[in-house]
């Protein structure tokens, strides 16, 4: 085995400390099958509204989601792709 000693990973660390969190971890894995708003989140996870939206606010200020306005609603989805990548390894 051989290690790059040039490669930081902070990157790919960061995504994964971030996806650590096991709601985060469920919103992600939703939000790579379709995109939603916030109300069909919170209530397919059982979640408070509040909650999930902070964990969507940091999802978010990670670049891992982004929203986009539809009329009213904001409908979210992952554009990350190693969040992609590490939600379709875990399938």
């Amino acid at each position: 085995m051989e290690f790059d000693i040039d490669r930081q990973f902070g990157a790919e660390a960061e995504i994964l400390k971030v996806l650590g969190h096991p709601i985060r971890l469920k919103i992600v894995a939703g939000l790579c099958t379709r995109e939603c708003n916030v109300k069909h989140i919170w209530e397919c996870l059982g979640l408070p509204q509040a909650t999930v939206s902070q964990h969507l606010a940091l999802l978010k200020n990670k670049g891992i989601i982004e929203g986009k306005r539809e009329g009213v609603e904001v409908h979210y989805s992952v554009v990350h792709p190693l969040a992609r990548r590490i939600i379709s390894s875990l399938d």
